[in-house]
């Protein structure tokens, strides 16, 4: 007999046999703790609200990919400005101590670009927080500023033939550019990871998901940007740093992203392999490849090292833009936000993990 519209739905109850002693019974044990119940309800099927976005993708434009690229550029340019002086190569030191100070101000101008206002960017001086990667990226960003802005100026000024109005400036300025050299320097490693760590620390499925190895892409990258340009700018016989600099940075880039693939859930992957983000990184390791190899081999010849220079340059660039784009593409899709969660999900009931609050008993 039928009490409800909702009975239909109800599973069909065993058939019923006679105990011993004339008691009817279901034909189980009863265990009392319901483990042996039938399933009344079938697995939910997670998705999203009509198919949109479950992360809100970041509010970023080109601007900020620029900008990553930037710092990575005038990074590795601090370090090799450095290695400039303790070696004694005027002119590289000279060249990559004028590209890091270009590259920190456009990226500096493409940030500011991006937050609408200058006076954002000095209300983040405020203070600082070392649980936020964006406070404390700030201050290292200004903290190199001044640290490649001095060195620069002092190349500049010897450019000039010392014709800069500095006055009694200049005795302080020649005094303090080798200190400063060594300050850019050392703030020239997380300049270089910290906007990693900024993308990491998003819910972005795809930043997220490689939060770990990130930072060793975008430093490889880093090393690729500042090489190319400096052999590029330099002459061969001083670009020997530069040179051996490329061959790290292409050995890093190529081991780091793929070393951040295989521990990246697959579907978290995706995005790096498909779309404008895909294409991007799959011309990004070809250049590196030929730029790579075209500085082992031909190195030494001018015309040699800036093709291979200038194909480094483009695959750094092309990292940073397409880890980037790859990042918005997987927050604009739902799927790549709910299956990569399903799946740590039974990773960790297969581990036998079922008494927290991410996990119930199956």
């Amino acid at each position: 007999m039928t009490h409800s519209e909702f009975d239909s739905f109800r599973p069909p109850e065993p058939t019923r046999r006679r105990r011993p002693g004339g008691k009817r019974g279901t034909g189980r044990r009863d265990t009392g703790d319901g483990s042996r119940e039938m399933p009344m309800v079938p697995e939910p099927e997670f998705t999203s609200y009509y198919g949109r976005p479950v992360v809100k993708p970041a509010p970023w434009g080109d601007e900020v990919a620029a900008y990553l690229f930037l710092g990575g550029l005038a990074a590795g340019s601090a370090l090799l400005g450095l290695g400039g002086q303790l070696t004694r190569r005027p002119t590289l030191r000279r060249n990559a101590r004028l590209s890091a100070l270009t590259a920190v101000s456009l990226g500096a101008v493409a940030l500011v670009k991006d937050l609408g206002r200058p006076e954002r960017f000095l209300n983040m001086l405020r203070t600082i927080k070392v649980t936020s990667p964006m406070s404390v990226g700030s201050w290292i960003l200004s903290a190199f500023s001044v640290g490649a802005a001095v060195p620069a100026v002092a190349e500049i000024d010897r450019m000039s033939g010392a014709r800069l109005p500095l006055g009694p400036l200049r005795t302080v300025l020649q005094t303090v550019e080798g200190p400063a050299g060594f300050g850019a320097a050392f703030f020239a490693g997380p300049l270089a990871a910290y906007t990693a760590v900024l993308l990491g620390d998003t819910a972005t499925p795809t930043w997220n998901a490689g939060h770990e190895e990130l930072p060793f892409v975008f430093v490889s990258s880093a090393a690729l940007a500042s090489a190319g340009l400096a052999m590029i700018t330099t002459p061969v016989h001083e670009a020997g740093p530069a040179r051996n600099l490329a061959v790290l940075g292409v050995v890093g880039d190529v081991a780091a992203m793929r070393v951040m693939e295989h521990r990246m859930d697959p579907v978290a992957a995706e995005p790096l392999h498909q779309g404008k983000a895909g294409a991007m990184l799959k011309w990004s390791e070809r250049l590196a490849a030929a730029g790579g190899l075209g500085t082992l081999l031909g190195g030494r010849n001018r015309a040699v090292a800036a093709a291979s220079g200038l194909a480094l340059l483009a695959a750094s660039a092309l990292t940073r833009f397409g880890v980037f784009e790859a990042g918005l593409s997987s927050a604009r899709d739902p799927r790549y936000t709910i299956e990569p969660q399903k799946n740590r999900l039974a990773a960790r009931r297969a581990a036998g993990i079922a008494g927290d609050s991410i996990t119930t008993a199956g």
